[in-house]
């Protein structure tokens, strides 16, 4: 199942993502994701897995030219230059010439200037055929605005957390009147156990409704919020190392929710982000030093 992109750029609207992957884990994450039919792998400098990302894809025997590879820079690489600089650090780590979707990890709304240059090289990196698209995470719709007001771009994608739980429905509505793809990251709940943030954390995959409705299909609670995502136009990048779930993860295309199931997975979202707030800064994670090599 592949999505049109606003540049016209088509993606694989399933991948694997690699966040907290443990770099010896990643590159056999990538390979059995590969080999599983997944055609689509999302990895962020700040990971520091994009050099196993790139082994894996190399040894799954694949053609570059048929795995999409999205990356993200990091904020302590935000200005024009640096950012231009942040795309030589990550085609040398994955190891290609060029990139399908690169995005800017985070909003920084307190140096939001340097945000703003930044994407003015990720327009730069498009124009050039470095890139093929171009695009954002964690941007709430007033982060959007501004940025839309000083670049010229529309971005492809949106990357931002979003589950039964929390599903952004503002953000969502925001990203689609601008013509922007919506991506969950944690797209089934795993973030309810992100570190330092939830005090009252329920995992998702314990939720009596979305139990009943994947008892129904004979499917997991995984698979249908998976088919959620899919069935309402999003893109969705489950995590995991685990071969067993990484296949279980992409077995979604057999089955169908109804709209009142839908209508009920809906109704499960509380407002309450179990991530990090985008508007908040953090000086120290947000100064982590990305390396050259």
């Amino acid at each position: 199942m592949e999505l049109t992109l606003n540049n016209g750029i088509t993606m694989p609207a399933l991948g694997l993502g690699v966040f907290q992957s443990p770099p010896e884990e990643t590159t056999a994450a990538v390979q059995a994701a590969l080999a599983t039919g997944y055609r689509h792998i999302d990895t962020a400098a700040a990971y520091g897995n994009e050099r196993e990302v790139g082994e894996g894809i190399r040894r799954s025997g694949l053609d570059r030219d048929d795995v999409f590879i999205e990356t993200k820079v990091w904020v302590s690489d935000y200005g024009y230059d640096e950012t231009l600089h942040a795309w030589e650090k990550a085609t040398g780590k994955l190891g290609v010439d060029q990139l399908d979707l690169l995005i800017l990890h985070q909003p920084a709304p307190d140096r939001f200037d340097k945000t703003i240059a930044a994407y003015k090289a990720l327009e730069t990196l498009l124009a050039d055929g470095r890139v093929r698209s171009i695009g954002v995470s964690n941007f709430m719709p007033h982060h959007l605005e501004r940025l839309l007001a000083e670049t010229d771009v529309v971005p492809a994608v949106n990357q931002v957390e979003l589950h039964p739980y929390f599903s952004q429905p503002e953000v969502r509505a925001a990203d689609a009147a601008n013509g922007i793809l919506t991506q969950a990251w944690s797209p089934i709940g795993g973030i309810t156990f992100y570190p330092g943030w939830g005090d009252d954390r329920r995992s998702v995959m314990q939720d009596a409704t979305i139990a009943s409705i994947a008892q129904d299909h004979g499917k997991t609670p995984a698979q249908v919020m998976l088919r959620w995502h899919l069935q309402q136009g999003r893109s969705a990048i489950p995590k995991s190392v685990n071969p067993s779930r990484i296949a279980e993860n992409f077995a979604v295309f057999d089955f169908e929710l109804t709209a009142d199931e839908l209508g009920r997975i809906d109704a499960l979202d509380t407002g309450v982000r179990s991530g990090p707030d985008p508007d908040v800064p953090r000086v120290d994670r947000f100064s982590m030093v990305i390396p050259e090599a």
